[in-house]
């Protein structure tokens, strides 16, 4: 059984930090690239960011040199350190797999978690 399992979301205050954590299990975690992407309320899910196999990394304009993401193979686990928060990356973050080699920022990945919710107030 293939499960994504994130965690770490709550509430903060604009400026503030959160880390994300996602566990995964079921399948070959190094075999897969590894991504987070967002939906708030009314709104499209977008693309946040993603990190290869290898451990290249790629990320959406909106948080780039804010947001880091990260993995820990030993630990089958996903990371996503978010810095200097605005009330625009209130969303459920959601931790997504795909078998693809290169980074990519589209939504058609193999895998989804559940979600976990982040707010952040002005």
């Amino acid at each position: 059984q293939v499960q994504l399992a994130e965690s770490g979301g709550g509430a903060v205050q604009t400026g503030g930090s959160l880390r994300l954590s996602c566990a995964a299990s079921g399948f070959t975690f190094t075999s897969y690239q590894m991504g987070w992407f967002r939906q708030a309320p009314g709104k499209e899910r977008e693309f946040v960011a993603t990190i290869s196999r290898g451990g290249g990394t790629y990320y959406a304009d909106s948080v780039k040199g804010r947001f880091t993401i990260s993995r820990d193979n030993a630990k089958y686990t996903l990371y996503l350190q978010m810095n200097s928060l605005k009330p625009e990356d209130t969303a459920v973050y959601y931790c997504a797999a795909d078998s693809r080699y290169y980074t990519t920022n589209d939504g058609n990945y193999d895998y989804w978690g559940r979600g976990t919710q982040v707010t952040v107030s002005s």
